[in-house]
C-alpha cells in the first residue's frame, strides 16, 4: 500500500540527519502551533498565503531564500569542518552522509536559494519600476511561488524520510541511474526540482508578458530601468532553457522508473547526451541568476553616486549580448570529455568573448561613480565588494576558458573556488544589496546601518578566507568532493577555509541582529516619504510600503529616470503638481489556487518518490480538478473606491510636501 516506504526510511542509525530532521521539522511544527494558538492563522491565510499581490509574493520568495541559505550554509560549515579534521582521519561525517551533504548544498543554494531570491526581488521591484499595478498573471504568480516552495519542502523532507542524492548537484549518469543509485535519493532530487522548475518556467512567461505588455504610458523599452532590462534577459533565458532542463530530467525519470535507455551505456543510450543537455541549461542558469544581479548593482551604483547610469545604451546592448552568448558556452564544462580540439576551441573562444560585455558593465559602473557624490551605505558596500571580488572570479573564468589550462585543474578545488567566486560575489552580494536597498520600500522602515556594515565585512573577509585557499589547493592537486585526505600540505589551507566559513556565519548573525534591532526601533527608522535613498526610478514615487494598487494614478513617463526628473521639476517649482484625478481601482482578489496546487504537487512528488501509485493518482486528479476550477472561475476582482485611493495618496503627498519644504528651507 505504501510502496517502498517503511519505518526503515527514517535514518535511525544516523544520528546527525535524524536529530537535524527532527529538530528542523520540530521548529516548523512549533511555529505552526504558535501561529494557530495566537490567532494569527486567519491573518496569514488572508494576507499572505492566498495573496496574489506581487509584493507579498516577492517577500515570501525572499523569506524562502533566507531559510534555504541557512540550510545551505549549515551544509557548508559541516563540509568545511569535516575537511578540517579529516587529515589522516575519517572525520565525523561518514562518506554516505557527506555525499548527500555536498549534493544538497549545491542543489539548495542554486535552485532554492539564489533562484527564489532573484525572482522575489523581481516580484517586488519590477511592477513598481514599470509603473503598473501588478504582474500580468497574478494568480499564476502565486502558483509559481508555491510550486517552488513545494520543491524546497521535498528536498528538506529527505533529511528525515529516506535520503538525498549522492551524485552532486547535477545527477550525472551512470551514477544517477538505477543500477548505481537504487535508493530514493535521486528520486527526491528529480521530483523536487521538476516541480520547482515548472514554477520557474511559469514565472518566466509571466514576467516576459509583464515587461513587454504592461508598461506605464510613455515608458518605451529604452526608458526602462537597467534592472528591468537585465531581468528581461534573465526571464527570456528561463523560457529558452528550462524546457531543456525539464525534458532532460524527465528522460532520466523514464530511465529509472520504466527502464528506458536515454542515458545508459547500453541499448543505444548515451550518457554524454545528458552532459550536453544538462549544461545547455546549466550555464545559461548562471546568467539567469547573475543578470538580475547586474541590474541590482546598476540601480544601487547610480543611486548612491548621485548620477545617472553611465552608458545606458551600451549597458542594454551588453545585457542582450550576454543573453545570446550564454547559449553558446555550455561545453566548457566538459572540455576533458573528448569532443575534439575544434569543438573545444569554439567553446573556449565564445567563453572568452562573453567576458567582453561583462567588462563593459564593470567599466560603466566605475564611470558612473567617477566624480559622483558617493554615499557609502550598506548596499553600496556590497556593490563595491562585488566589483573587486567578481573581477577575480572573472579572470579565473577566462583562464578556465583555455582548454589546456582547464585540463590541468578540471574537477579540482580550483574550479570550486572559481564557481563560488562568481556566484557569491555576483549573486549573493547582489541579493543582500537589494535586500537592504528595497527593504524600506517593502516594510516602511530602514535597516540599521551599523549591523548591516558589520555583516558585510564579515561576509567579505570570510569569503576570501574560505575560498582563496581552494585556489591554492586546486593548483596543488586537491580534487573536489573529498571526504578525507592524507596530503599534509593541504591541511593548513583547510583550516583557513574553516575559519572563513565561521566568519561568514558571524556575518549571518549580524544580519539577523540587524533585522531584529531594526524591527524594535522601526518607528525611529520609519520611511515617511517613500524615498529614503533619493532614488531615481518609479518605485520611489510610491508610499512605503506601497498600497495594493501601487499607484493612485498610473504615471506618465516622458524620460529615463522619470521619478528623478519629476523631483527636479518639483524642486524648481516648489510644488508636486496639480491634484490627481482619482478613480476606482481593480486589484486581484486573493486566491487559494497556488497553495492548493502546492498541496497536490507535494503529495504527487512524495508518492512518485516512494512508488505509492494510488496516492499519486489521487494527487494528480486533485491537481487537475484545481486547474479546471480555476480555468472556469467567474468572479469580479476586488475594487478599491476612489475615496480610499485619494486618502492613501493624500497622506503620501503631504509627507512629500513637508520634505520638499524642508529642502527649500535648507537652500
Amino acid at each position: 500500500m505504501f510502496g517502498k516506504l517503511t519505518w526503515d526510511a527514517i535514518p535511525w542509525s544516523h544520528p546527525i540527519p535524524l536529530f537535524a530532521g527532527f529538530g528542523a521539522f520540530g521548529i516548523v511544527g512549533a511555529v505552526v502551533l504558535f501561529v494557530i494558538f495566537k490567532g494569527y492563522a486567519p491573518y496569514l491565510w488572508r494576507e499572505w498565503i492566498t495573496s496574489c499581490d506581487h509584493k507579498r509574493i516577492g517577500v515570501m520568495y525572499v523569506f524562502l531564500a533566507g531559510v534555504m541559505i541557512l540550510r545551505g550554509l549549515t551544509d557548508a560549515i559541516m563540509m568545511r569542518s569535516q575537511l578540517a579534521v579529516a587529515y589522516n582521519a575519517p572525520g565525523y561525517l561518514p562518506p554516505d552522509h557527506y555525499d548527500q551533504i555536498f549534493s544538497a548544498h549545491g542543489t539548495i543554494m542554486i535552485l532554492f536559494m539564489a533562484m527564489p531570491f532573484m525572482i522575489g526581488l523581481m516580484n517586488i521591484a519590477l511592477p513598481l519600476q514599470l509603473g503598473v499595478r501588478d504582474v500580468a498573471f497574478p494568480t499564476l504568480n502565486s502558483v509559481s511561488f508555491w510550486l517552488t516552495a513545494t520543491g524546497a519542502l521535498l528536498i528538506n523532507l529527505s533529511l528525515l524520510i529516506g535520503e538525498f542524492a549522492k551524485t552532486g548537484w547535477l545527477p550525472y549518469p551512470p551514477l544517477s541511474e538505477l543500477t548505481y543509485s537504487p535508493g530514493v535519493g535521486v528520486d527526491y532530487y528529480l521530483w523536487a526540482v521538476q516541480i520547482a522548475g515548472v514554477g520557474t518556467l511559469l514565472t518566466g512567461i509571466n514576467f516576459i508578458t509583464t515587461i513587454l505588455k504592461l508598461r506605464a504610458p510613455g515608458m518605451t523599452l529604452m526608458r526602462m530601468t537597467m534592472f528591468t532590462w537585465c531581468s528581461l534577459v534573465a526571464v527570456l533565458l528561463v523560457v529558452a532553457v528550462f524546457p531543456i532542463f525539464t525534458a532532460t530530467l524527465a528522460m532520466l525519470i523514464l530511465d529509472r522508473y520504466l527502464g528506458f535507455h536515454f542515458f545508459t551505456n547500453e541499448a543505444g543510450g548515451n550518457q554524454m547526451m545528458f552532459m550536453n543537455l544538462i549544461w545547455a541549461w546549466g550555464h545559461p542558469e548562471v546568467y539567469i541568476l547573475v543578470m538580475p544581479a547586474y541590474g541590482i548593482y546598476s540601480e544601487v551604483v547610480q543611486t548612491f553616486s548621485g548620477k545617472p547610469l553611465f552608458g545606458y545604451r551600451s549597458m542594454v546592448v551588453a545585457a542582450m549580448a550576454i543573453g545570446v552568448l550564454a547559449l553558446l558556452v555550455w561545453l566548457h564544462h566538459f572540455f576533458t570529455m573528448g569532443a575534439g580540439g575544434d569543438v573545444n576551441a569554439f567553446f573556449g573562444i565564445t567563453t572568452m568573448i562573453i567576458a567582453v560585455p561583462t567588462g563593459v558593465k564593470m567599466f560603466n559602473w566605475l564611470f558612473t561613480m567617477y566624480r559622483g557624490r558617493i554615499v557609502y551605505k550598506t548596499p553600496m558596500l556590497w556593490s563595491l565588494g562585488f566589483m573587486v571580488t567578481f573581477t577575480i572570479g572573472g579572470m579565473t573564468g577566462v583562464m578556465l576558458a583555455v582548454p589546456p589550462a582547464d585540463f590541468m585543474v578540471h574537477n579540482s578545488l580550483f574550479l570550486i573556488a572559481h564557481f563560488h567566486n562568481v556566484i557569491i560575489a555576483g549573486v549573493v552580494f547582489a541579493a543582500f544589496a537589494a535586500y537592504t536597498y528595497w527593504f524600506p520600500k517593502v516594510f516602511g522602515f530602514c535597516l540599521v546601518e551599523s549591523w548591516g556594515k558589520a555583516g558585510f565585512w564579515c561576509w567579505l573577509v570570510g569569503f576570501y578566507l574560505a575560498f582563496m585557499p581552494l585556489y591554492a589547493m586546486g593548483l596543488m592537486g586537491a580534487t573536489r568532493r573529498l571526504q578525507h585526505y592524507d596530503v599534509a600540505a593541504w591541511h593548513p589551507w583547510m583550516l583557513v577555509a574553516e575559519a572563513g566559513i565561521i566568519l561568514v556565519w558571524i556575518g549571518v548573525a549580524c544580519q539577523v541582529t540587524q533585522l531584529v534591532v531594526s524591527f524594535r526601533h522601526r518607528e525611529k527608522l520609519r520611511d515617511v516619504t517613500g524615498d529614503p535613498w533619493n532614488g531615481r526610478s518609479l518605485e520611489w514615487s510610491t508610499p512605503s510600503p506601497p498600497p495594493a494598487f501601487n499607484f493612485a494614478v498610473l504615471p506618465r513617463v516622458d524620460s529615463r529616470d522619470a521619478y528623478w526628473m519629476a523631483k527636479q521639476r518639483a524642486l524648481e517649482t516648489h510644488s508636486l503638481g496639480p491634484e490627481l484625478a482619482y478613480a476606482d481601482i481593480e486589484v486581484p482578489r486573493n486566491s487559494p489556487t497556488g497553495v492548493v496546487c502546492a498541496f497536490f504537487a507535494f503529495f504527487l512528488g512524495f508518492a512518485m518518490i516512494w512508488h505509492i501509485w494510488w496516492l499519486a493518482a489521487l494527487a494528480f486528479i486533485g491537481a487537475f480538478l484545481t486547474f479546471v476550477a480555476f480555468a472556469w472561475r467567474n468572479r469580479d476582482e476586488y475594487r478599491i473606491p476612489a475615496t480610499e485611493v485619494a486618502r492613501i495618496d493624500h497622506a503620501n503627498r503631504s509627507a512629500r510636501v513637508a520634505a520638499l519644504a524642508s529642502l527649500g528651507a535648507a537652500e
